[in-house]
């Protein structure tokens, strides 16, 4: 299986995914073009079966500060989430990030 991936470019998709998140749980992917881990990590995150937003940091650095806003975690890239109740309840960074614990999450609603 692969990952539906969906790039969110404005504030509103954003809002409207942790919106969502009260009803089914989220994964957020935040990425660095310009980062071989990133690069990596997102690449084997693809993986998942579910669907997989993605910040791309250097097009839309305002969303990934709002979303260390929303989650209260310092900004990182790689970095993912799995939202629920618009709370985090999975985050990892770097090779820290599990892509069979973000797809748990998904599935533990």
């Amino acid at each position: 299986m692969s990952a539906n991936i969906v790039f969110i470019e404005t504030a509103e998709q954003l809002d409207a995914l942790f919106e969502r998140s009260n009803h089914e749980p989220v994964a957020i992917f935040k990425h660095s073009n310009s980062c071989g881990i990133s690069a990596d990590v997102l690449s084997q995150t693809t993986a998942i079966d579910g669907e997989l937003n993605v910040v791309v940091i250097q097009q839309h650095r305002d969303l990934s500060n709002a979303i260390a806003d929303k989650t209260v975690y310092r900004h990182q890239s790689p970095q993912a989430f799995v939202i629920r109740a618009g709370k985090p309840v999975y985050h990892a960074t770097h090779y820290g990030i599990d892509p069979r614990k973000i797809e748990e999450a998904l599935k533990n609603s």
